[in-house]
């Protein structure tokens, strides 16, 4: 795992209390995406699977730590939010919960860190999927990012 991955776990658990009852960690980071997980045990329902406000916290940290780590890569100090989001929930997930996240299609990192410098606001739209054993999907997340830059870094 990359050093700036270990750094955003690292902050996840530090800052969000949710992230360390959970017990997510990193799993891995390259380019526009990022994989996060977290056992099932701290994150049950009554039926013994996956609780589903678990689900909903881990996609959204997982969208929120890409734009997070793509800021940070270029230097740009930034508050983000999500705007809006839509969740899925197709099948239980009876296991660990594993995250991946990346832009949506036609969208990428890149342009919206040139609107973050340009303008000193940005937006991403986020897919992230919550992955079964058998490689199918979970649940699913499409959430809008808002990328502001701190006032004291403009």
């Amino acid at each position: 795992m990359s050093t700036a991955a270990a750094d955003l776990e690292r902050d996840l658990l530090a800052t969000i209390p949710l992230a360390r009852a959970m017990a997510l960690r990193v799993v891995a980071h390259e380019g526009d995406w990022l994989e996060l997980a977290a056992p099932l045990a701290p994150n049950i329902n009554d039926k013994g699977c996956a609780f589903g406000g678990s689900l909903a916290s881990l996609m959204t940290l997982a969208g929120w730590g890409v734009l997070h780590l793509a800021a940070a890569a270029h230097g740009l100090d930034c508050d983000i939010y999500v705007q809006d989001s839509t969740i899925r929930y197709l099948a239980p997930v009876w296991g660990e919960l594993r995250c991946r996240a990346q832009p949506a299609a036609g969208e990428s990192c890149a342009d919206m860190l040139s609107a973050l410098a340009a303008r000193g606001k940005a937006r991403l739209r986020m897919e992230c999927a919550v992955a079964l054993p058998d490689g199918g999907v979970a649940a699913t997340l499409s959430a809008r990012f808002v990328a502001l830059r701190n006032a004291a870094a403009a």
